[in-house]
């Protein structure tokens, strides 16, 4: 007897299918969830036993794109699937971020999620489906956990908003939000926006929030129906410190900690916090061993850092919710001081250097050619990327020393986020037809690099050159909750992000939102408080726009000297093949010989890039020659090539010639075209008409020596 559950629910007008019992039976808790023909299987697992003597939560979450998923054979040396692309990895990182907050303090357990693609019908987005499939697995798991979460798209088509939009249909959409929540609270926000305003980005997220809850109801079914006994507190251990070790720092330490809390430089207060945090560490070991609170210590010193944390914590939510004081002495709605610079580095295209407080960014803009745009070999449909931001945050920037390594999740993250920030406001290819790569390097980090990147990268694209629509900032904000009030904090700190309860960033320009995304620590927040939240952001926005305009307002006139030239001509479609020749060997030579590169599209578009005016001439009257198509009207200088006894053959230009009739050689009567031409001889002629055939008729009647030809 088949032991498969399934359940199924509407998510605007998608139909979900949850199922378990089938595949991969020896996790937690798995499910294969489908729409459509799209699939994600997801699976829940945990270890039996905690990891000892780590103080953070080791879960991992992996998305998994398998290219058979779409019929595709990897297009890696190896042809199988292997560093996961940028794509997944946002997944992956969509789906670690709501459910993170909901497992149980103190639970050290490593707990694994991976979910893989294993079908995709490239109509429906699969990565709020793997978020849902993880929230499921979890919820007919063992593994304690406090959900279900939920999550959908919502976008903006034809002034309605659509929920779960197919890729198509986002093509026409002025937002693109994931947002995932439980069915009371808010847990998430993803988003990219043209422009839209703050109560626009609201309704949306308020619309998404009904679905939301949809979904958590019918996952709590499924769970009852189909899961197993949730583990109850006490069958896992919590690592938590215990609380006469917690009450016993408190009362001795607790105005040392303060004190040195409320330094509000930087260094001279990691320094105090430093010392407070010996003393405490001797204080402790000079106690007599047979001391309750010295054996409560000995059980585990490494709890010792989580009090002091919690102390440091409580001290800062009382310093903004009670004393109305940050830590470094700002007002709730203050922005650190800011400067910026354009043009440091010589010889790139574009440079921009954005100071926040000692949050400092030096963004970098290359401009290239079509051919330097980015191949995906991914599953999305998307096939290149023109517009490429990389985000490196170097140890050196918060005075760390670690080895270097390949980009992490987190960078990926910052990276895509300043992307999605510029792309509204960036000119079309049409426009611009330029690949834009910026990479931002983080020299100086404390709080919200990533909101430095993009005002930096605005910065060195104006820098360089590029006609962007309008100038893009932006702003993190935090929060700090307590049990009956909460304030909203501009321009965050690094301690106040690491020891608050929510890390909130918002781009945009003076009118709009761009890029949106927040993180929370707890267990949600609300509309209101989201509210506040993007008001007081706007305000931030607009302050930190006006002072970058001082810098720079406008993109520079001309291009960096060292910035490739682009010419762009179009041609016959049916003329790609003569231009590019038997084996590439027509193309070959034009680039060999004038030292361009050319790229040319599938809709006849080419692209003729240099940093010398000479060349390019050169190549563009090299590629006109080769792929010009005659009209009507038009006058060249002709060679006959062929007489006979009704009129002559005329090649206007190479590969292509004309048949002017005996009548059409001269406004006089010719009784004998030999009377008129001879093979070899170069003749000035008009093309009168090409027929249905194509065939070229050409005339001599009505041209004078003013007549010019076609060069």
């Amino acid at each position: 007897m088949s032991k498969l559950k399934h359940v199924e629910f509407k998510v605007g007008t998608n139909t979900y299918v949850i199922e378990t019992g089938e595949l991969a039976l020896q996790a937690n808790g798995s499910v294969k969830i489908s729409v459509g023909d799209t699939m994600v299987l997801v699976a829940a697992t945990s270890s039996k036993s905690p990891r000892e003597g780590i103080d953070f939560f080791p879960l991992m979450v992996d998305y998994e794109e398998k290219m058979y998923a779409v019929g595709k054979i990897p297009g890696s040396y190896h042809r199988r699937e292997s560093r996961p692309p940028e794509s997944a990895i946002l997944t992956s990182r969509l789906i670690d971020r709501p459910i993170r907050p909901l497992f149980p303090e103190g639970f050290r357990n490593d707990v694994q999620i991976i979910a893989t693609l294993i079908s995709s019908d490239q109509v429906t987005q699969a990565d709020v489906i793997a978020i849902n499939g993880a929230s499921a697995a979890l919820a007919i798991s063992d593994i304690p956990f406090m959900g279900p979460v939920a999550g959908v798209r919502i976008g903006w088509i034809n002034n309605k908003w659509v929920i779960d939009p197919t890729y198509e249909q986002m093509d026409e959409s002025s937002l693109d939000l994931v947002v995932v929540g439980t069915d009371d609270a808010i847990l998430m926000v993803e988003a990219g926006a043209n422009m839209l305003n703050e109560e626009m980005m609201l309704s949306a997220i308020e619309h998404g929030h009904k679905e939301i809850k949809k979904i958590v109801s019918a996952i709590k079914k499924f769970a009852e129906k189909v899961g197993k006994p949730k583990q109850k507190e006490g069958e896992y251990k919590v690592f938590q410190p215990d609380q006469r070790l917690v009450d016993y720092v408190s009362e001795n330490f607790y105005d040392k900690y303060s004190a040195a809390m409320h330094i509000a430089e930087k260094s001279e207060r990691k320094e105090n916090l430093t010392k407070v945090w010996d003393e405490l560490k001797a204080h402790l070991d000079g106690l007599d061993d047979q001391t309750e609170i010295k054996q409560v210590y000995l059980e585990n010193p490494k709890y010792l850092s989580m009090v002091k944390d919690k102390i440091e914590e409580k001290i800062m939510k009382n310093m903004v919710l009670k004393e109305k004081v940050r830590i470094d002495g700002r007002k709730n709605d203050e922005i650190r001081e800011i400067t910026s610079r354009v043009g440091l580095l010589p010889r790139a295209h574009g440079s921009g250097l954005f100071t926040r407080g000692q949050t400092q960014a030096l963004s970098v803009a290359t401009l290239g050619s079509a051919g330097d745009m980015q191949s995906l070999d991914e599953v999305n449909p998307e096939m290149e990327k023109r517009y490429l931001h990389h985000y490196n945050f170097p140890a050196f920037s918060v005075g760390e020393v670690k080895p270097m390594r390949s980009p992490g999740r987190r960078e990926v993250g910052h990276g895509n986020l300043a992307r999605r920030a510029l792309i509204p406001v960036l000119p079309s290819d049409k426009e611009f037809p330029y690949t834009i790569r910026v990479v931002s390097e983080v020299l100086s980090s404390n709080g919200s690099s990533s909101m430095a990147s993009t005002c930096g990268s605005t910065l060195a694209l104006l820098d360089a050159g590029v006609p962007l629509k309008k100038m893009v900032g932006g702003v993190a904000m935090g929060l700090i909750k307590g049990e009956d009030d909460y304030a909203i904090l501009t321009d965050i700190l690094g301690d106040e992000d690491h020891l608050g309860d929510m890390d909130f960033k918002v781009t945009g320009t003076l009118t709009g939102i761009t890029a949106l995304q927040m993180d929370i620590k707890i267990r949600g927040i609300s509309i209101e408080i989201m509210r506040d939240a993007l008001e007081q952001a706007r305000k931030g926005r607009i302050h930190i726009l006006h002072k970058m305009m001082e810098t720079i307002s406008e993109p520079k006139p001309d291009l960096s000297p060292y910035a490739p030239r682009i010419i762009t001509i179009k041609i016959s479609v049916d003329k790609i093949g003569e231009l590019i020749g038997p084996g590439g060997k027509t193309i070959k030579k034009i680039v060999e010989e004038t030292g361009v590169k050319i790229d040319i599209d599938d809709d006849g578009t080419v692209f003729i890039v240099s940093n010398e005016k000479e060349a390019s001439d050169k190549a563009r009257e090299w590629v006109e020659k080769l792929t010009r198509v005659a009209k009507p009207g038009e006058i060249y200088d002709g060679r006959v090539t062929r007489i006979t006894n009704f009129g002559a053959f005329v090649e206007i230009y190479t590969g292509t010639e004309g048949l002017i009739h005996i009548s059409q050689l001269s406004d006089q009567r010719v009784r004998n075209v030999e009377d008129v031409v001879k093979i070899g001889q170069t003749l000035t002629v008009k093309i009168s008409e090409i027929d249905s055939q194509g065939r070229i008729n050409l005339t001599r009647r009505g041209l004078s020596e003013e007549s010019v030809p076609v060069k």
